[in-house]
């Protein structure tokens, strides 16, 4: 007699209604896919030769270039205070233009907005376009284009964004309630009015947290800009280094570190002023506002008490919340009319730039390699994505550890969790230019300070996603696990961490991405792969070489970005 003989009735029902676990043919090769990326970042890191005993000895390197140094000197306070208010004035016009042309292209590359599948690829495309095109090469561009000032850099700086921004802009459309748009279209309103009223309300929070984090970037890549010519303290900074005056380009250094710090904190109070105090709001800022952001008991007692008359209910009480907005929306707009008279905008370019652009555009078309070998410019490339890889890989092991003991619900104690908070902040601070080239006063140049830059540098970044994921991930699981007497680490094991493996594998990916374009643009100061060659190309205006390398650089990301979009589909 069989097994299913003696098996009762409804015991053989319930078996065969049972649903048989059974993994999809495309997540095992999604699984095969990643484990093969790994392989190649743990052999690109091998290939890359990062010896910390080497390093240790090479601190010589390090003691003879500080004594060469010297003491560190800094410009006078008045040119200083110029440089630094030129700086943040063209890296917020920058953003603001890019928040302004992420716009339309967020519409067209979301699946519920746009108004076909051609549209949405084509803005998509824009996107991937503008992400893969360096800032540095757009510099290059804009300078021949405009006057010299700060016209090129932010014109750079926003066409740049306008990949990262428009991007999250789409990601954050398509997740919104269709509830209320729906209810518009119901209605009689008209495309427009369902996005105004039923979409923008959504997403406004998630669009302004995005335009203060590109903020943010914008400020340490304008850093780079500085060698191509663009106005700032970037360029002086670069000017020091070249006339080897290192302790002024020290001075230079110093200032730009404490300025990105000191905006992750600016940043973060803006952010918490401006979406509310939420009971998970995180960062500096976010902690400093709530602090100092509480109601009085006479303010919470007022809300509490009904109206004499519903005139008096129909007009908006000025609590002191609402008079904090206002200050700060005043202040917001004056920061934005400061930056645009600071950056001294020559708008007559807008009308005369037209008139170059045949003349300009034959000088990047068509693309060749010039006098390099293919070999060598392919070989340069290959380093660039090693170096991409093997940081990331890095990162990934540091951030893991750093972004975990920054979760609320996986560090042992409060104290911990703000520590590592502050080591994020801090090294997000740390534009990855000035680090590299502290690192190759030790390394000398090549891949190792490249790789080593960009590994810490991403900490700050992938640590802070990751705590955030963590953070986020459904509370259920984990509280089952404590009430059976699971130690913390246990229920980390699993049910944290394994919630939060999907953000893991997105956001590293994200940090690939983003590691190809840096690795390219630390390159240029000395950190290995095609950067050396763009940069030559650059300064030889041999622009058709400029246009080869930058389709290289294309092809790369948009093979990341298709990786990218694979993962997430296949581990949703």
């Amino acid at each position: 007699m069989t097994a299913t003989a003696l098996t009762p009735g409804p015991v053989r029902g319930i078996a065969a209604r049972a649903p048989k676990s059974k993994i999809s043919p495309e997540r095992i090769s999604a699984s095969i896919t990643l484990v093969v990326i790994l392989v190649i970042a743990i052999q690109a890191l091998v290939s890359i030769d990062i010896s910390i005993p080497k390093m240790f000895e090479s601190m010589d390197n390090a003691e003879r270039f500080f004594i060469r140094v010297g003491g560190v000197t800094f410009p006078p306070l008045g040119e200083l205070l110029y440089l630094t208010a030129l700086t943040v004035g063209l890296v917020l016009c920058g953003t603001l233009l890019a928040a302004v042309l992420s716009v339309p292209v967020a519409i067209l590359s979301a699946s519920n907005t746009t108004p076909g599948p051609a549209w949405r690829w084509a803005g998509r495309f824009v996107g991937v376009l503008t992400r893969a095109v360096p800032d540095v090469v757009l510099a290059m561009v804009f300078v021949l284009m405009f006057s010299l000032g700060a016209l090129p850099g932010i014109m750079a700086i926003g066409i740049h964004s306008v990949g990262m921004i428009s991007k999250m802009f789409a990601d954050a459309i398509e997740q919104v309630d269709e509830g209320p748009r729906l209810a518009i279209r119901a209605a009689g309103g008209t495309k427009t009015q369902e996005f105004v009223s039923g979409i923008l309300p959504q997403v406004m929070p998630s669009w302004v947290a995005t335009v203060l984090h590109r903020n943010d970037i914008n400020l340490r890549g304008s850093v780079i800009l500085g060698y191509v010519g663009i106005i700032g303290l970037g360029r002086e900074m670069s000017y020091a280094f070249k006339a080897m005056d290192y302790s002024l380009g020290m001075g230079y250094a110093i200032v730009i570190f404490a300025l990105c710090v000191l905006m992750e904190v600016v940043s973060s109070s803006v952010r918490s002023v401006m979406l509310g105090h939420a009971p998970t709001g995180r960062g500096m800022g976010d902690r400093l506002v709530r602090r100092f952001g509480k109601k009085s008991p006479r303010e919470t007692m007022a809300n509490a008490v009904g109206f004499a008359s519903p005139a008096q209910a129909l007009v908006r009480p000025w609590t002191n919340a609402r008079r904090r907005n206002v200050v700060w929306g005043i202040t917001s707009v004056l920061v934005v009319i400061g930056s645009v008279v600071i950056s001294d905008i020559q708008w007559r370019d807008f009308v005369t730039f037209w008139g170059k652009v045949p003349a300009i555009a034959v000088q990047f078309w068509p693309p060749t390699f010039g006098s390099y070998e293919y070999g060598t410019m392919l070989d340069a490339m290959w380093k660039t994505i090693a170096i991409a890889l093997a940081a990331t890989f890095l990162t990934l092991l540091g951030s893991v550890v750093i972004g975990s003991l920054a979760a609320r619900n996986v560090a042992p104690n409060g104290f911990i969790r703000s520590a590592s908070r502050f080591i994020l902040v801090v090294i997000r601070g740390i534009p990855e230019v000035i680090l590299a080239i502290m690192l190759i006063v030790v390394t000398g140049l090549g891949g190792q300070a490249g790789t080593l830059a960009l590994a810490i540098c991403g900490v700050g970044l992938l640590g802070k996603l990751i705590a955030d994921s963590f953070e986020e991930v459904n509370p259920g699981p984990e509280r089952a696990l404590t009430a059976t007497g699971a130690t913390r680490l246990q229920v980390f094991a699993g049910a944290t961490f394994p919630q939060g493996v999907q953000s893991l594998i997105g956001h590293t990916f994200y940090l690939l991405d983003t590691n190809v374009r840096a690795a390219t643009i630390l390159g240029i100061v000395g950190g290995g792969g095609i950067g050396y060659y763009l940069l030559n190309a650059g300064q030889g205006s041999k622009y058709g070489v400029v246009t080869a390398i930058v389709l290289m650089i294309l092809a790369t990301v948009l093979v990341v970005e298709g990786l990218a979009m694979w993962m997430r589909r296949e581990f949703r």
